[in-house]
């Protein structure tokens, strides 16, 4: 009762809300009146309501017009096709040379230089990755006005000493959704109670981009335009700070880096540890002037490289990651008392002005640190014992070069070898690329080829291993010497496009699965009417230039089935579009295998796919779904939530698929539905969570371990409540990378041609091997861990189980795994069992046991 009184109390009238510039800014502080203030162009004061991105975007290009300190720049587009704004500041007497600027810059890492006395330090001030994390993007409006508008000698000395590029949301499309929500679920008084609407956002929240993807794990992995586009311009400057504003929960306070000290990756040098130390002593004293409430070197760790605040670690810049208690809304209760959006606001605008402060008094030390992380490669690499990674390329074009790709956004140079080499004795064709360790990126490559298992602390606030050839089942090895390497003179950078001839009228036409975008090819041709069936074994059919084999899963296309009059002039445009050989076949009799009218040739049908949502669900794996259906196969799933799932017509869908989340929400009647569906040909596929649910309605024939099994299995006797945290570090799965064993035999695993498949697991739930034959896909190799940490009684526990597992149910058929097979986006390995799932779900008849 105390509690709702309190909250009846503090329901203020929103005018009285409102907060003038003297709110935010020291009295002292002069300002150019020929600078329009954000309440000129906005129409209201900072924090009276969320900012629009539209509003946003519109006061800086007003900015840019008015001073002559700013230069606007749209760098790229969200998937929304909001823009992505970029200011660039400084004196205004070298605005017009900073392309000079940025080349100095830049030349410093390349020469050693000591020529740094008179160039400025580059600071990058990001904020809002998350869209509902708003006070940052909120700040920046604050920010820009008083980089445009202030008047006197510390300003002058920050311009003459800094170039400046803020980043006013680095999350558009989630800011405009949370923005929307708060705006519109306010009212002329204001609430603070915590569980009103307007502080409880419905599925999914808007701190995720368009396909729910949390950005800030974008960094390194660049699946999205947001992020491609930043790390280019990221690039282009080599910032020496870059701050990455965000909120967390509404009763904590404020908290700055450095993180938790034992909780940094390896690669990132001590001084960088150092310099973010003394640059924190900054937001401390401006804190401690204004009586807020902070806390540094706890919760928050700089291990994983592909966020905002790690990613400049590992690229000779300091990342400093700031978290604002949100008020989610406009007003909060709190522990604390009520807490106000403006309050929020004017903390991410006092440690924006301590960043400036500390750059300018560590501006020497930050260009000398940089400089000396760059130069200091080459050195570096010859220390070690091998000279390098060299990776195989698969015959999945498109797979090895969207990973060529991924390298050369991040300015990590790779060379076509060309001739064989032998390296820890795997053998690699000319197929493969050299990747040396003796280049800038030095310490980037060893990230990202990392198998590194054990680390000075084995808690991790993200993920623990991340290594990008494994993600995309390319493998690699370490090359110990240079004897028998012979690479290209260039540097890879870009594939060449093939060219097709078109193709004529014959008797039937074919291609390989193997490439990744062979799904995408397929199901374009199937929605225009192709019809096409699958090879479920090898076979040599007769062609226009000889004999050519097909593997399993192959695509056939026979001329007797089509009913479209220019079919063929489909397939030779689906060809030159999408990178894959179609291939004439010139008789149903083949040389090998089953002819081309054999009832193993099975027929694919364009899948309609109903992704099921809502609360409960994991809102990013169901985007990951979604992003990698939409992306890679062609393919719009009905995505509808859990709550309106009993007004479907299931007959309309061929799949259902269940990422991780609890589905106990459906009801009774929901889960009959769903057996009979599946027992009358549906193919349902569930993985985490999602193959959880399946086993517990008794549709997936499998045991599993929970977590709490799996947690039970540590001897926890004599443990003091000390030992609590390392304890729960010890019994997770943070996020490592293992091996499993492929069945190459089955349908599932068709476009794979090695018996290993990496996967990555976050989670201990686990799959129990099936004693069924001919069910287990995916099965955990004995020594299992490839990457990252996983406590030995976990790895022991996951040695030997089940990483999918497949079988009839009725007419249709039910697929279980255990992880994530399109985690992030950027597991291209794993992410083909899924596809594989929708076009060859329904071709096996095999019982659970």
């Amino acid at each position: 009762m105390r509690f709702m009184l309190t909250i009846m109390v503090v329901l203020l009238s929103f005018s009285s809300m409102a907060k003038p510039l003297s709110y935010y800014f020291e009295q002292d502080v002069q300002f150019d009146p020929t600078i329009p203030t954000p309440e000129a162009v906005l129409g209201y004061q900072v924090g009276e309501w969320h900012v629009r991105h539209d509003q946003l975007v519109r006061y800086m290009e007003v900015l840019a017009k008015k001073s002559d300190r700013i230069n606007f720049e749209i760098i790229g587009r969200t998937h929304e096709q909001r823009p992505l704004v970029m200011l660039t500041i400084t004196a205004a007497n070298k605005l017009p040379n900073i392309e000079q600027t940025r080349q100095a810059h830049l030349a410093r890492l390349s020469n050693n230089s000591d020529k740094t006395k008179d160039q400025p330090a580059v600071v990058w001030m990001g904020y809002s990755v998350h869209g509902n994390e708003s006070s940052g993007s909120n700040a920046s409006l604050l920010v820009a006005y008083y980089l445009a508008a202030a008047q006197g000698a510390e300003i002058d000395e920050l311009l003459n000493n800094t170039v400046i590029l803020l980043d006013p949301s680095l999350n558009p499309d989630g800011l405009a959704r949370f923005a929307n929500w708060a705006n519109s679920n306010r009212g002329m008084n204001l609430s603070s109670d915590p569980k009103t609407r307007e502080h409880v956002e419905n599925w999914p929240s808007s701190r995720t981009n368009h396909y729910w993807f949390d950005l800030n794990r974008d960094w390194l992995l660049l699946q999205h335009p947001e992020s491609r586009a930043r790390i280019a311009k990221f690039h282009q400057w080599k910032p020496n700070i870059l701050t990455d504003f965000h909120e967390m929960g509404p009763n904590s306070s404020y908290f700055f880096q450095p993180g938790i000290p034992s909780r940094k990756h390896p690669i990132t040098p001590d001084e960088n540890v150092t310099l973010t130390k003394a640059i924190a002593n900054y937001h401390a004293k401006t804190l401690d002037e204004n009586n807020a409430l902070y806390f540094t070197e706890e919760s928050f760790d700089d291990f994983y490289y592909g966020k905002g605040s790690t990613y400049p670690d590992v690229n000779g810049g300091v990342g400093i990651l700031f978290e604002q208690a949100s008020s989610r809304g406009h007003i909060q209760e709190t522990i604390n008392g009520p807490l106000s959006f403006a309050f929020t606001i004017k903390n991410q605008l006092l440690t924006s002005l301590s960043t400036f402060k500390a750059a300018i008094d560590n501006r020497q030390a930050l260009l000398d640190y940089q400089a000396n992380f760059y130069n200091q490669a080459a050195d570096l690499a010859s220390d070690e014992s091998f000279e390098g990674y060299v990776v195989e390329g698969a015959s999945d074009n498109t797979r090895t070069k969207h990973f060529l790709e991924l390298l050369k956004q991040h300015q990590i140079n790779a060379y076509p070898l060309t001739k064989p080499l032998k390296a820890n004795g795997k053998s690699f064709s000319t197929h493969s690329y050299f990747v040396p360790l003796a280049q800038p990126q030095y310490r980037l490559v060893k990230a990202i080829f990392s198998e590194q298992k054990n680390f000075a602390d084995n808690t991790f606030y993200d993920v623990s291993g991340w290594t990008l050839a494994h993600a995309f089942n390319l493998p690699f090895a370490k090359v110990k010497s240079n004897w028998g390497l012979d690479v290209a003179d260039t540097a890879w950078n870009k594939a060449v496009k093939t060219s097709f001839s078109d193709l004529k009228n014959g008797y039937a036409f074919g291609f390989a699965w193997d490439d990744y975008l062979a799904p995408k090819m397929l199901n374009t041709l199937l929605k225009q009417g192709i019809k096409a069936r699958v090879a479920l074994s090898s076979l040599t059919a007769k062609s226009t230039s000889g004999e050519v084999n097909f593997e399993p899963g192959s695509i056939i296309i026979p001329a007797g089935l089509q009913t479209n009059i220019d079919w063929v002039a489909q397939l030779s445009k689906a060809q030159s579009e999408f990178g894959i050989a179609i291939k004439p076949i010139t008789s149903g009799l083949t040389s090998k295998g089953a002819d081309l009218g054999s009832r193993s040739m099975a027929v694919v049908s364009a899948p309609k796919v109903l992704l099921i949502g809502g609360q409960g669900a994991s809102q990013y794996e169901v985007g990951e779904v979604w992003y990698y259906l939409d992306r890679f196969v062609g393919a719009a799933p009905t995505i509808v939530e859990m709550n309106r799932f009993s007004s479907l017509e299931l007959s309309d869908y061929s799949h259902i698929v269940l990422a991780h989340g609890n589905y106990n929400s459906l009801s009774d009647t929901d889960k009959v539905a769903i057996k009979s569906w599946v027992r009358k040909g549906g193919v349902i596929w569930g993985h985490k969570g999602g193959a959880k649910f399946l086993v517990d309605q008794q549709i997936l024939k499998a045991s599993y371990l929970s977590r709490q099994d799996v947690a039970s299995a540590f001897n926890t006797t004599g443990l003091s409540y000390g030992d609590k945290d390392h304890l729960a570090g010890r019994q997770r799965i943070a996020g490592a990378i293992f091996n499993t064993h492929v069945d190459l035999t089955h349908p599932l695993s068709f476009s794979l041609n090695r018996n290993t498949l990496p996967v990555f697991k976050n989670s201990t739930w686990l799959l129990e091997a099936s004693d069924a034959p001919f069910v287990n896909v995916l099965t955990y190799t004995k020594k299992p861990l490839l990457a990252g940490f996983t406590d030995a009684v976990n790895v022991e526990q996951v040695a030997g189980g089940a990483g999918l597992i497949a079988h009839s149910y009725g007419r249709g058929t039910v697929i279980g795994m255990t992880d994530d097979p399109v985690f992030r986006g950027y597991w291209y390995g794993t992410s083909r069992l899924l596809s594989n799932a929708l076009f060859f779900g329904h071709t096996f008849r095999v019982n659970g046991g």
